[in-house]
């Protein structure tokens, strides 16, 4: 039978992928975005497809539809986007989950949480397991986007408890893959970027701090088989990424040969409350789940870099 699913932040990177995987499995789809860092280009070819239906909408407000499943994503991810209005990005993340956690209580949905890494703040253990509760600043400039998500997950478990609510939620470490925005400011973006232009690619600090990078795809198979899993207790939150750790100048240097550029490499300021390390312990879904990624970082790097020659292309 054809599950009718809600995917809010359904026009953004890893929404759009998501959106696209979930018709092929022959689902009915209706994508929720404001547009704020979301683009309809991400969707316009699902738009063809008639079970496919785009609402524009802010999940900040309450949201009336009759669905099967709900998949959170609505929120800006990058600390371009986030601190660029840090209070609507505490509101998206604190109001969206409440108001898609009501929705959820009365259709008896079941929902996911894409949650975030940096639920972990800057960590003091490495690599990041699911029982450590993190090392966070509850007022520096990430903390919008860092403490909405973790409100966003006492949300989701206390609605649990109290409503029984059908919930899974996923902490998603690093993604990248097609559909990223030329300007979110995330690092593999930026690189790609500053590499086709032959401009020096910026690292901020010594380029040593490292990151584990998924490719989209893998994240949403992830996210698509933890929805589907059956047994109640499998509500997370469970860690979601790659666990293989590159630091930020090799990060660099790969994609400097993968683009053939001539770009050089320009160390900057490390910015405020920025981790120095983050690499995702993937045991827990290992083991509930079944799921690990697939894709290694230079192939998705590939298929990245063919995605941003042609958007510079199509101008």
């Amino acid at each position: 039978m054809r599950k009718k699913i809600l995917v809010t932040g359904g026009a953004g990177f890893i929404g759009s992928h998501l959106c696209k995987e979930l018709l092929k499995q022959d689902d009915e789809v209706i994508c929720v975005d404001n547009l704020f860092t979301g683009n309809k280009k991400n969707i316009v070819e699902l738009l063809k497809n008639p079970y496919f239906e785009f609402i524009r909408h802010d999940i900040t407000n309450p949201l009336s539809i009759e669905v099967d499943q709900i998949y959170n994503l609505a929120c800006p991810a990058s600390p371009i986007h986030y601190q660029y209005d840090p209070i609507k990005t505490t509101k998206t993340s604190v109001l969206g989950a409440l108001n898609m956690l009501g929705l959820a209580k009365r259709t008896k949905a079941r929902i996911l949480q894409a949650s975030t890494s940096e639920v972990y703040g800057n960590p003091e253990i490495h690599p990041q397991i699911e029982t450590y509760h993190g090392n966070v600043n509850p007022i520096g400039t990430r903390s919008c986007y860092d403490e909405g998500k973790r409100v966003a997950e006492t949300l989701f478990f206390d609605y649990h408890r109290q409503h029984s609510v059908d919930i899974r939620v996923l902490r998603i470490f690093n993604t990248y893959g097609p559909n990223m925005s030329l300007n979110d400011g995330r690092v593999v973006s930026n690189f790609i970027v500053q590499a086709l232009q032959n401009k020096n690619i910026t690292i901020y600090g010594d380029g040593h701090q490292t990151r584990s990078f998924c490719y989209v795809n893998d994240i949403v198979a992830g996210m698509i088989v933890t929805m589907n899993k059956e047994r109640d207790e499998l509500t997370g939150p469970f860690n979601i990424g790659n666990p293989i750790e590159v630091s930020m100048n090799e990060l660099a240097e790969m994609i400097i040969e993968l683009t053939h550029s001539f770009s050089k490499i320009s160390h900057q300021p490390l910015p405020m409350d920025d981790p120095i390390r983050r690499k995702p312990d993937i045991g827990l879904i290992k083991k509930e789940i079944g799921w690990e990624p697939q894709i290694d970082l230079r192939n998705g790097l590939k298929k990245t870099i063919v995605y941003f020659e042609r958007i510079y292309k199509e101008g």
